[in-house]
């Protein structure tokens, strides 16, 4: 007797190009569930300062330059308390965008920053100098003490070279980091320590390139033995880092 052959059950067939838009509908469904969960990496979403960094907060710090109003209400969302200030000065140090962040303590106090640099500021000790110096030093930082904001001068004050971002008061420069439990990191003094102080300085420096679009330290040259360079003349995450 012939064996019956078995029948397979049959499907309808498909056109690719409709499953193609099925699998590229559930991904991007997918997609959106996730960047809604993780804003930081989401291009669409407000920025906050509270969320820690991620693939589009580099995009969207670069996008609050010559955008003052734009900034303050970042600032404004993420709870960053600042005093607006109105703008002063002339020609190539016009200032614009002026503003002293009053949420963050330093020594001298209220430096008087762009919008840009009180983002990245607040953004770079929140997200990462507390928990560096908590993980590495063992106590939170209790004030910075910074060298200054605007200065009206060329780079490294040479009569032709390009205008410094000093010069708007788009720059801040770090010297040292006073702990909770009284020690002082300083820039001059601990940068090449071989132990945590060293270890501290070198990894906020890394971090604040997330932050900043241009981050100068001791490795770039003797005219910042003594300090970070932080500006926000370009985007944070791809401009000089060094």
């Amino acid at each position: 007797m012939a064996r019956a052959k078995r029948r397979w059950p049959q499907f309808p067939k498909t056109d690719g190009r409709l499953v193609l838009a099925l699998v590229a509908i559930a991904l991007l469904l997918g997609g959106s569930a996730w960047l809604e969960e993780n804003p930081q990496h989401n291009p669409w979403a407000p920025l906050d300062l509270r969320d820690p960094h991620g693939l589009a907060t580099g995009v969207k710090l670069a996008a609050l330059r010559g955008d003052v109003s734009a900034c303050h209400a970042v600032l404004a969302r993420s709870e960053v308390e600042f005093t607006a200030l109105g703008p002063i000065g002339a020609g190539q140090c016009r200032r614009n965008d002026r503003l002293i962040p009053d949420n963050l303590t330093f020594s001298p106090s209220n430096p008087q920053t762009t919008c840009p640099v009180a983002a990245g500021l607040t953004l770079w000790l929140e997200q990462d100098v507390q928990r560096l110096a908590q993980d590495i030093l063992g106590s939170p930082v209790a004030r910075i003490e910074q060298l200054g904001t605007y200065s009206c001068r060329r780079m490294y004050g040479a009569r032709n070279a390009p205008w410094s971002e000093h010069a708007t008061g788009n720059a801040i420069d770090i010297a040292a980091f006073v702990l909770d439990d009284g020690r002082r990191i300083s820039l001059v003094d601990d940068w090449n320590d071989e132990g945590p102080p060293g270890r501290f300085l070198q990894s906020v420096r890394d971090a604040a390139c997330d932050s900043f679009g241009t981050v100068l330290s001791p490795d770039y040259n003797a005219a910042h033995a003594d300090h970070f360079h932080l500006d926000q003349g370009r985007k944070p995450g791809a401009g000089a880092c060094r």
